[in-house]
């Protein structure tokens, strides 16, 4: 990676992700004979080709592949690196705060219970909750917009991250109030093979965490309650996000899906004492 500056390997990226040259120069801002001598040069450098060319179609090779996954890594911690240096700067002339990122939904609950035990400990800063949608968190803590994040158990991925247990839920399905299946009292997972009127919700994520279904496109959790009262989906989210359903809408427990269990969760290589602090107070709590 040494070989490879760091304006060549944005331009890597963007060709990578776009797989189009047109649209790469147009996102980068740049004339694309310049864009393409690049990559030339990138692969001249690494003595290896990174896209299969034929005719108006682009692909990655093997290699191509490896330095995509390896180049936004680095990208990512590049721009940690200047986000944290700056709210250093600016903590120096003001008072520090971690920012705590969420998904929309999560129980208040539990976030609240975390706070407060914190705000109780001897030089404890402000923390700021950010709430995000579905499966941003990781991105956020890795890119340096988040200093911690509550992550889920198996759903959401822990690699990079130091993480603390803080507890398990079960899940429940959400439907519309006047769905013949919201008077029951627990649904199992064959109730959902066949809903008249309903289907699992389109995801905007790229990454096959979430599969998509045939139902209506949401955007966030908030659309997607919203979808919900109005009879066009379904979801099946953590037991704790009925506290904070709107009365259009019922939970039923789904009695045999897998618990989920959600942690604290922070980059391996966070060296902040306030972090260190928050995740001591995490610990605690699970243990009484």
């Amino acid at each position: 990676m040494l070989s490879v500056e760091t304006r060549e390997l944005r331009y890597f990226v963007a060709v990578a992700e776009e797989l189009h040259f047109g649209r790469a120069a147009q996102r980068l801002e740049i004339a694309q004979p310049a864009l393409s001598r690049t990559i030339q040069k990138i692969e001249r450098r690494l003595d290896t080709p990174l896209f299969v060319r034929s005719g108006r179609t682009v692909s990655l090779t093997q290699a191509g592949a490896v330095l995509l996954k390896e180049g936004r890594n680095t990208l990512d911690a590049m721009n940690a690196a200047e986000r944290r240096t700056r709210r250093a700067g600016q903590a120096a002339d003001g008072p520090s705060r971690l920012v705590l990122v969420a998904k929309a939904g999560l129980s208040s609950e539990l976030v609240t219970l975390l706070l407060d035990a914190y705000s109780a400990e001897p030089g404890a800063v402000d923390v700021v909750l950010v709430r995000c949608g579905t499966g941003e968190q990781q991105r956020m803590l890795h890119d340096g917009r988040a200093d911690v994040a509550l992550l889920h158990e198996p759903l959401d991925s822990f690699a990079g991250l130091d993480h603390e247990e803080l507890g398990t839920e079960g899940q429940v399905v959400v439907l519309p109030a006047g769905h013949p299946l919201a008077t029951r009292e627990s649904l199992r997972t064959a109730d959902l093979a066949d809903l008249p009127g309903l289907s699992l919700p389109r995801w905007p994520f790229a990454d096959g965490t979430y599969p998509d279904g045939p139902g209506p496109a949401v955007q966030d959790h908030t659309q997607l309650i919203q979808f919900i009262g109005l009879g066009r989906t379904y979801a099946v989210l953590l037991e704790s996000s009925r506290t904070q359903l709107p009365g259009a809408v019922v939970a039923v427990p789904l009695v045999d899906a897998p618990a989920f269990t959600t942690h604290l969760a922070w980059p391996s290589h966070s060296h902040s004492l306030d972090v260190a602090t928050l995740a001591r107070v995490a610990e605690r709590l699970r243990a009484g």
